[in-house]
């Protein structure tokens, strides 16, 4: 089953969700069924967080229809609408699959706290090792910093934020996936450590850019 659980943004700090009709998509229920479902029980969904919604319109070249209301869903008011829904084999297998899902990107935000907290040392480290090395260069940090993104993850920092949609001075970490931050922090860490060697700028992007090009091959 494809993805029915989001992060909006995919941020460190957001909270997990799944939509209406999302949800009679894949239990085989009229997306209407489901809005008057969440409609009739308002008060209850919201003793279990704040009650999102988007107005979303019709589709691209569709004749006419005005914007429908999409629910937004988090793990507590989406099980509570799975109990008012029968036990047909296709609501219970879509349960399942829920539950599955909610727990995985529960267990993927964690990770990403848990690596988020374990690169900042390492930062520091950086910091403080440019600080020694080319106490000279206003942008030394930026450089090492894009490079370490760049030759881990494929994308700076700007270009990630600008591809998932974060604001401008937000910080990049906050919206890398776990696997990314572990790759970012061993990127950075190795930075380090040549830096500390004495190499400058040209040698250590060499090094960096020769290990990745090795890693692709093997």
């Amino acid at each position: 089953m494809e993805n029915i659980v989001f992060l909006e943004p995919n941020k460190i700090d957001s909270e997990p969700f799944t939509t209406s009709d999302v949800i009679a998509e894949s239990a085989g229920i009229k997306h209407h069924a489901i809005q008057q479902l969440i409609f009739k029980h308002e008060a209850d969904f919201k003793e279990f967080g704040v009650f999102a919604f988007e107005m979303r319109k019709p589709p691209t070249g569709s004749k006419g229809g005005r914007p429908e209301t999409i629910y937004h869903l988090n793990e507590q008011q989406a099980t509570l609408l799975m109990t008012y829904l029968k036990n047909t084999e296709r609501v219970r297998a879509f349960k399942k699959e829920l539950v599955r899902q909610f727990y995985a990107m529960r267990q993927e935000i964690l990770k990403r706290q848990t690596g988020r907290a374990e690169l900042k040392p390492i930062r520091r480290e950086l910091t403080d090792v440019i600080k020694e090395q080319e106490p000279d260069d206003q942008w030394a940090y930026k450089k090492y910093t894009d490079l370490a993104y760049k030759s881990s993850i494929g994308k700076n920092a700007a270009q990630l934020r600008r591809e998932r949609d974060a604001p401008k001075k937000a910080k990049a970490v906050d919206y890398l996936t776990s696997d990314e931050i572990a790759a970012v922090a061993k990127r950075q860490n190795q930075i380090a450590v040549l830096l500390e060697m004495g190499m400058d700028y040209t040698q250590i992007k060499s090094v960096v850019l020769d290990a990745v090009l090795q890693a692709k091959a093997s």
